[in-house]
């Protein structure tokens, strides 16, 4: 399969957010240390830095922004399932120009790929909600 530069992105800012919650360790050193691992040079090196460094910036208030949307607590979630909604919210928050199906697709296949066996599916149903609430004026209205 070939995965394109952003989807390699949001791989790499996964990585980097599944260290950053469990090492607390700084931004900078997560991404020079992402720049050694195999496949890092095949990323969108640009949209790489945004993510991780504008997700990790922003944490609190995209944590506050998917609350309302979680059946649970946040800490509750499992580190994987933190970080690919806390680059999703990113995206849809910070990132206008990322169709709000593009984030939500690329969030559910990095939760199949590194989730637990059915957290895609409670990713789908988070995301689905918050980008309704987040970009109302470009979501399908349901026909009558």
């Amino acid at each position: 399969m070939v995965r394109s530069s952003r989807r390699r992105s949001r791989e790499f800012a996964l990585q980097g957010l599944y260290q950053w919650q469990l090492a607390g360790a700084e931004p900078g050193t997560i991404a020079r240390e992402l720049a050694e691992a195999r496949g890092f040079d095949k990323l969108d090196a640009d949209y790489f830095q945004q993510l991780l460094h504008g997700t990790i910036a922003n944490a609190p208030e995209l944590e506050s922004v998917l609350a309302p949307c979680l059946d649970r607590k946040f800490s509750q979630l499992s580190p994987v399932e933190r970080a690919i909604l806390l680059v999703a919210a990113y995206e849809l928050t910070r990132q206008a120009e990322v169709p709000y199906r593009v984030v939500i697709n690329e969030a559910v296949e990095l939760a199949k790929t590194y989730g637990g066996t059915d957290g895609y599916k409670f990713v789908n149903g988070v995301l689905d909600k918050l980008a309704g609430q987040l970009r109302q004026g470009k979501l399908p209205t349901d026909v009558a």
